[in-house]
């Protein structure tokens, strides 16, 4: 999302980007997702929920994103929903098909498998992070195995080989990063969003050597839960649910119904350990990454910043590429698409 956001900012400013896409389609993640575009509705709670994040990114985000989606609209972009339906956040929910193709069109001159290569010039990184690299992920997240991938493939991390290369800094979070834990079973593009298994709070979760191991409340978007399923023996756990569990109502479906979709729900007797009363059904699952946390250190008008904290002059960085917003927690990673890609167009365009 975030380069087609810069090409079309810039062009809309007066400028003639060109945007090199690496992948055979438009619209990266994005267009996997289920496109809702949010911020916490309250600032303090933002920080609450992402301690380690850099302020001032932060800020720019939640300050900028309703005039941001003012912006998406006046181009054209279908709105599915007004409201996000969580209380704890404002935003919108796009269409990401829809959403695609207006951002095409805007931005103008999109090269389709066209890695990045050298490039003479002004440049704006926003290549989607380096979930797709599992040498990477090994490197800087370090799970306990490979996580299943659950974006598109090509963000394997050009972005911040680039960055590194010009002598870029790292933010805060590299070991961090936002997924869902989905069924341990191969599953497709399309089923991305269906299949998580956005339930674990109500459930008891043990690893395969029957240790019930998260301690604590899970949070609301079970991302902390993800994490540490991560380093878990296999990256995998068990989601143990008692009656009451699978009562529970999520984004209007029953935990009953979710887990139904799920090819690795078994009975309890299947366990590798014996069940613990109450248990009416388990199910199998790993940790799958969506996109990185950490990433390249940017400032407020997405200049890459040196190790040495200044920047680098024509480097610029949007979108997952950039690190260091949600550490400690989790935040719409597409409104930081969103607000980092219209900041670095007009940063690079105006030259500020």
């Amino acid at each position: 999302m975030a380069g087609l956001v810069t090409a079309a900012r810039a062009r809309e400013l007066g400028a003639r980007p060109v945007m090199l896409e690496k992948g055979t389609r438009a619209g990266g993640s994005m267009l996997l997702s289920s496109c809702v575009i949010w911020r916490y509705r309250s600032w303090d709670e933002f920080r609450a929920e992402c301690p380690g994040g850099d302020e001032r990114l932060q800020l720019l985000v939640w300050k900028g994103l309703d005039e941001a989606i003012e912006w998406l609209e006046s181009l054209g972009a279908p709105v599915v929903a007004g409201e996000t339906g969580n209380p704890r956040t404002v935003g919108k929910r796009f269409d990401p098909r829809g959403l695609t193709d207006v951002l095409v069109r805007a931005a103008g001159d999109v090269r389709l498998e066209t890695p990045l290569g050298e490039v003479d010039g002004p440049l704006v990184l926003a290549t989607g992070g380096f979930q797709g690299s599992r040498e990477l992920v090994a490197q800087y997240i370090a799970p306990a195995a490979p996580l299943r991938l659950r974006a598109n493939p090509w963000s394997i991390g050009d972005g911040l080989h680039t960055g590194l290369a010009r002598g870029a800094g790292l933010s805060a979070g590299m070991d961090e990063f936002y997924g869902r834990n989905m069924p341990d079973a191969d599953f497709s593009e399309a089923e991305f969003v269906p299949l998580a298994q956005l339930y674990g709070r109500w459930a008891r979760v043990f690893d395969d050597r029957g240790d019930e191991f998260f301690p604590g409340e899970v949070s609301w978007s079970e991302n902390d839960l993800v994490q540490t399923t991560a380093r878990r023996p296999g990256a995998r756990a068990w989601y143990v649910l008692d009656e009451e569990a699978l009562e529970r109502r999520v984004r209007g479906r029953t935990v009953a119904e979710m887990v139904a979709l799920a090819p690795t729900a078994v009975a309890p007797d299947e366990l590798p350990f014996p069940p613990p009363p109450g248990a009416k059904v388990v199910v199998r699952v790993a940790a799958a990454i969506t996109h990185t946390i950490g990433g390249l250190r940017v400032d407020e008008r997405a200049r890459v910043l040196g190790e040495d904290g200044h920047p680098i002059e024509d480097l610029y960085a949007a979108g997952a590429d950039v690190g260091g917003i949600s550490t400690g927690g989790y935040a719409s990673g597409l409104a930081a698409a969103l607000v980092l890609g219209l900041t670095a167009a007009e940063s690079l365009v105006r030259g500020t």
